[in-house]
């Protein structure tokens, strides 16, 4: 997931607003209009996605190919490293494994590593040893105030462990105007559910997968939650808080357990929809398994383009050069090239800065400066854009807006163009006039239930008020031609989420990624030479940390 001639020429894009700064009016030479060089683009991902760099998993040999790959990128383009003149800024990370020879009863029943459930523990310990902890069903595991919602209203979790379902309440009922419909909210995150579990003390947290409210397959989930599990690390406050299993249970063995207790799940999964709900199972749960934890650094990588006269003030494009790795336990292919997510994402942001630089030695450079961040661990939780916010090079106050790239558009040129999460922020807006004037409607995603605006790094900077979007691709192809390959490659790509398919493919058609990455570069353009500072809407959930000027009804046309 997650293209450009505008109305006035690129040569004078500058003054298209009017509270726009012109650093280069003098240039004698004008700007031409960017043509993003698509040879160069599909090589950047063909490197990045190949066996050579075994999946990219953080704290890998992967990992030390990938940051000498961009960092030789963005020296040749002349862009500088920000991190006290280097472009690695370190991401103090713990890696955890959970044995795959796990004793695990739910109820009395025993339960597979993989086939049933996948359990993990982020905690320093040598190991979990579970004995007899009360199973407790919390409906969604939401606490939300504003939305009078607690699942945990009058409940003591000390020494139990919590059942969740995966989703908020607006899914199930999505015309009932809880929470936000079938658009998930940061409620529906399984990060959530498990900060959650933790803040009420629960000793576990367990969630039940089902795939529609999920977004995803099982598959998925055994691909993502086993093996190592990279997380920041912590002080030993936080850390002692964390609940001390979490995982996921397969639909199956979670009908199973409730069955066993004597319940209908169906029964409680709709009952939890309509109200808050905590019911103890009157079972309890066995868990052992033995747990490694290992410290390293990984590496962000953070290269910066300097203003000209707001060079304090910055731009960020974030993208994940991280992937998962490669799992020597299966069978034939062992590794998650990653081509689609992220190497796309990470080859469109070396693109644009490539695009940005040249513009710079011309002479047309911006009055704002540019930092692109290719962040660490984003599929194990967006570790190094959370590392990033958290330490920040540059001011978050000084941080104009962050364009996000994750999972660029495979399946050619769209008639429209989507933006995860429509209708948050002004910045949108830029996005919206760009791809009109290439002919192309802003729409929002077609799936809002799979939370996309949470799952990806422009999160961490958006639960900091700095606008953040996510946007790319469409969902109607630009003519029939295009709509025949895309069904022909949709089916090629079915299941190739974190699996071992997703790989460099000769026969992608890049001319939709290749608009979206113009989107991009217009935006980058207009904003980079404005004095304005995009905020959030009334009625969004970052409004109180920079509100916006203008109307949310600009946005909608």
């Amino acid at each position: 997931m997650r293209r450009l001639y505008p109305v006035c020429a690129l040569a004078m894009l500058s003054a298209c607003s009017p509270n726009s700064a012109q650093p280069d009016a003098n240039s004698s030479a004008a700007l031409k209009p960017v043509q993003m060089n698509e040879a160069r683009f599909r090589n950047d991902i063909k490197n990045l996605s190949s066996d050579e760099f075994e999946g990219r998993a953080p704290t890998t040999q992967g990992e030390k190919l990938t940051l000498d790959y961009l960092s030789k990128a963005f020296t040749e383009m002349g862009l500088k490293g920000a991190y006290q003149g280097s472009f690695l800024q370190p991401v103090p990370m713990v890696s955890y494994t959970a044995d795959e020879a796990q004793q695990v009863t739910l109820a009395g029943l025993p339960f597979k590593y993989r086939q049933d459930l996948v359990l993990s523990s982020r905690h320093d310990n040598g190991g979990v040893n579970i004995e007899n902890a009360p199973l407790v069903f919390v409906g969604y595991g939401v606490n939300a105030p504003e939305y009078a919602w607690n699942d945990y209203q009058d409940l003591d979790m000390k020494g139990k462990i919590a059942v969740i379902l995966v989703n908020d309440p607006g899914f199930a009922r999505p015309d009932s105007g809880k929470f936000n419909g079938k658009a998930m909210t940061y409620y529906g995150r399984w990060s959530y559910k498990f900060e959650e579990a933790s803040r009420q003390g629960a000793l576990g947290a367990l969630l039940i997968h089902d795939t529609e409210p999920a977004s995803y397959p099982w598959s998925v989930v055994e691909n993502s939650w086993t093996g190592p599990q990279q997380d920041l690390v912590l002080s030993k406050a936080e850390q002692d808080s964390r609940v001390q299993v979490e995982g996921w249970l397969t639909l199956d063995t979670a009908t199973k357990l409730f069955e066993k207790a004597g319940l209908s799940l169906p029964t409680l999964m709709a009952r939890a929809a309509d109200s808050p709900i905590n019911l103890p199972l009157e079972q309890t749960a066995n868990i052992a398994f033995k747990n490694k934890a290992e410290y390293a650094n990984s590496y962000n990588v953070v290269a910066t383009l300097a203003g000209s006269q707001q060079a304090d003030e910055h731009i960020l494009f974030t993208g994940h050069w991280d992937h998962i790795g490669k799992d020597d336990s299966k069978e034939g292919d062992k590794i998650y090239n990653g081509a689609m997510d992220n190497a796309s994402g990470i080859a469109g942001i070396l693109e644009i800065a490539r695009q940005l630089a040249d513009n710079a030695t011309q002479g047309h450079g911006l009055a704002r400066s540019v930092t692109f961040i290719a962040t660490t661990g984003e599929e194990q939780g967006l570790l190094g854009s959370r590392y990033y916010a958290a330490n920040p090079i540059y001011p978050i106050d000084k941080t104009v807006a962050v364009l996000n790239l994750d999972s660029t558009n495979i399946y050619g040129k769209t008639k429209d163009f989507t933006i995860v999460g429509k209708g948050k922020s002004e910045l949108e807006n830029y996005l919206i006039d760009a791809a009109k004037q290439q002919n192309r409607i802003a729409l929002g995603e077609k799936n809002p239930a799979s939370g996309g605006f949470f799952r990806s790094d422009h999160f961490s900077f958006a639960k900091l008020g700095v606008p953040a979007v996510f946007a790319g691709g469409g969902s109607e192809p630009i003519d029939a031609a295009t709509a025949d390959y895309k069904t022909q490659m949709q089916a090629t790509m079915k299941g190739c989420y974190h699996n071992v398919c997703d790989e460099y493919r000769e026969d992608w058609d890049l001319s939709g990624a290749i608009q979206d990455l113009e989107v991009y570069y217009q935006v980058t353009r207009e904003l980079g030479n404005s004095q304005d500072w995009p905020g959030y809407y009334p009625g969004t959930e970052f409004n109180n940390l920079r509100p916006a000027k203008t109307p949310l009804a600009k946005a909608a046309n």
